[in-house]
């Protein structure tokens, strides 16, 4: 048992508490296809990135802005196969007055979608894809969703999916907890602490509590 101390928890959402990775990658594909692009290596670097900025990698700069609109919009066409994680929607209702924000990659628009689709509640605070000049790596995300909670980034845990989203989490000084539902835990190593899924965390008083973690991990701030 892994105990994890923290004033606030900041949640990634795609991949972490809602799977809608059919949507995803079939819009995806859709959308690399019309644009002559490789689907398979659009995709292999798409995951908790803002659709943004994973396009300007592939089109030029006066292209960008109508490409993601178009990405946004077959995104946007469909909710179907859009389901909650195991164990988020009861994980989130156990937090039982700790702070909880969530940070996503995706904007608004398609947030509001996809939690309602999953039954996923959102919570006072979110920062999504327009909220911010730079999306994850970068910790911006994080930094100014512990802002908006009145607590330091250090004393927050990140629930990540995703490399991007790990790395920006360390990067605002988080303690990073990530769960292997998108990735294999060997891409997951800068998390603090790694676990399958949400099943194996539970809110207690002053922070998380992970079971069975698969990682070791070293969390900064104790065990």
């Amino acid at each position: 048992m892994t105990f994890l101390p923290c004033a606030a928890v900041l949640f990634d959402v795609d991949g972490t508490l809602v799977d809608s990775t059919p949507l995803v990658e079939w819009a995806g594909r859709e959308w690399a296809a019309e644009y002559g692009i490789d689907p398979e290596e659009f995709m292999s670097g798409a995951h908790g990135r803002r659709t943004s900025d994973r396009v300007a990698e592939y089109l030029p700069a006066d292209r960008v802005a109508a490409a993601t609109a178009r990405l946004d919009e077959l995104e946007a066409s469909r909710a179907d196969g859009i389901t909650a994680l195991p164990d988020a929607v009861r994980l989130l209702a156990s937090l039982d007055g700790l702070p909880w924000a969530v940070v996503t990659s995706m904007d608004l628009g398609q947030l509001r979608i996809r939690t309602e689709a999953a039954g996923v509640p959102l919570p006072p605070v979110v920062v999504t894809a327009e909220r911010v000049e730079h999306g994850k790596p970068h910790p911006q995300g994080y930094l100014l969703a512990a802002r908006e909670l009145g607590v330091e980034p250090s004393a927050c845990v990140v629930v990540e999916d995703a490399p991007a989203g790990i790395r920006a989490a360390r990067a605002a000084g988080a303690t990073v907890l990530a769960v292997t539902t998108s990735h294999d835990a060997s891409e997951l190593t800068e998390a603090d602490v790694v676990v399958p899924d949400l099943t194996h965390v539970t809110a207690v008083p002053g922070g998380l509590s992970v079971a069975a973690p698969v990682s070791p991990g070293t969390p900064r701030d104790g065990t």
